[in-house]
């Protein structure tokens, strides 16, 4: 196959470009897509470096997502290495079939370009869509830009073919907001990826039929309790696997991911929000005018969204006063979706810190950082914290 990168290059591209270069490095045999936007341009660029040459694999062009995530699953369970790509509605359709490729621990690669779920129709960011698969067995990891949606795939991919793990992997980008803005990416060389994260190798492959194997049994109730339980296992052990990859991935590329979630100015902070993809941006921002303005604040963003890193979060909130938790998408009838899980981390927690929940962005809207800057009021009043909060509403 022919090369594009020898050497580190740093480039303009936007975070669909950046997911299409991390695919065309990780050489999958097979990729099952339907068109869906924002998700769109990372198949789309993908499927032009299959045409020049760069990549050799084989692109199904499905009916449905729902098909794209049973060839999926059919390829990996056959011993490919798989990825793909969604947003939205498409993420929807394929749930179905999501539960069965991480029941069936296939390592599948998927990046999602994160959209509200309609309706009333709307093709833009929130995480609605991500939020609805969180109980599906995959791992989840949120970035904030290009970049890292770019070095997270890589890493993402090998973690998921890691024989202590063996789970999908969504690599979740916030639609529009970093799919379709250009930035400064640095891109790995092709034959460093390719080492690092290494050939695939199906423990129980479909296809080898000198060691046939049964895949996708009927599992009545003396089982199925049984594997499942092993699902919790594959989870928990993905928090020492992402540790002993961002080490590697460190001396690769520089570049180091610390720990389950970036700590930004957390050390003396006392008040401190917590959001999930690009609008950790926008805090960091509100952070640094807020900074000087000698108020002790600071930024916790999750990468890892499951697993949930709950003790590690519980230990970085001790001590702070209170807590912002910036949800992109709503849960009807209930708490947002990140407030919930860290309200849930934070019960062992003898000091517990006042929680607020925040819902923005809904449908794509823009927040901007001086309405960050404005919930720091809430937290220094001591409001009522028994209210969900709506950021940028017009009521």
């Amino acid at each position: 196959m022919k090369k594009i990168l020898e050497k580190e290059h740093r480039t303009l591209l936007t975070g669909a470009e950046a997911a299409a270069h991390t695919m065309r490095q990780l050489r999958p045999e097979v990729v099952p897509v339907y068109p869906i936007t924002p998700q769109t341009p990372i198949i789309e660029t993908f499927a032009q470096f299959v045409a020049d040459g760069f990549v050799d694999t084989e692109i199904i062009n499905v009916e449905s997502e729902h098909s794209a995530m049973s060839a999926a699953v059919g390829a990996s369970c056959g011993g490919a290495r798989v990825l793909t790509a969604t947003s939205s509605q498409g993420l929807a359709l394929m749930l179905e079939i999501c539960y069965i490729a991480s029941a069936m621990r296939c390592p599948i690669g998927m990046a999602v370009g994160s959209r509200a779920l309609s309706g009333p129709i709307n093709i833009h960011c929130d995480h609605s869509d991500s939020m609805m698969a969180r109980d599906a067995g995959w791992v989840q990891i949120f970035c904030e830009n290009a970049q890292e949606a770019y070095d997270l795939s890589i890493v993402g991919q090998k973690l998921a073919e890691d024989q202590r793990v063996l789970l999908p992997v969504m690599t979740i980008q916030d639609g529009f907001t970093i799919t379709h803005s250009a930035e400064p990416v640095a891109l790995l060389p092709d034959e460093a990826v390719t080492e690092f994260v290494g050939e695939y190798r199906a423990l129980y492959p479909l296809l080898d039929t000198e060691h046939p194997t049964t895949q996708g049994p009927f599992a009545l109730p003396d089982y199925y309790f049984e594997l499942k339980r092993q699902q919790v296992d594959a989870m928990e052990n993905v928090y020492a696997v992402w540790g002993e990859l961002q080490e590697e991935f460190a001396k690769l590329s520089g570049r180091r991911y610390r720990g389950l979630f970036e700590a930004y100015k957390l050390d003396d902070a006392e008040y401190i929000y917590i959001v999930l993809g690009a609008t950790a941006g926008t805090a960091k921002v509100a952070i640094d005018r807020l900074r000087r303005q000698r108020k002790r604040v600071g930024l916790l963003k999750p990468w890892l969204f499951r697993p949930f890193p709950t003790e590690e979060i519980a230990q970085a909130l001790q001590g702070c006063k209170a807590v912002a938790i910036l949800d992109r998408a709503l849960s009807l009838g209930s708490w947002g979706p990140l407030y919930s899980e860290i309200s849930a981390a934070l019960n062992t927690v003898s000091a517990r810190p006042l929680l607020y929940n925040y819902i923005y962005g809904l449908g794509g809207r823009d927040i901007r950082p001086d309405q960050l800057m404005s919930v720091l009021k809430d937290l220094e009043g001591e409001s009522d914290a028994n209210v969900q909060r709506f950021i940028g509403l017009r009521e």
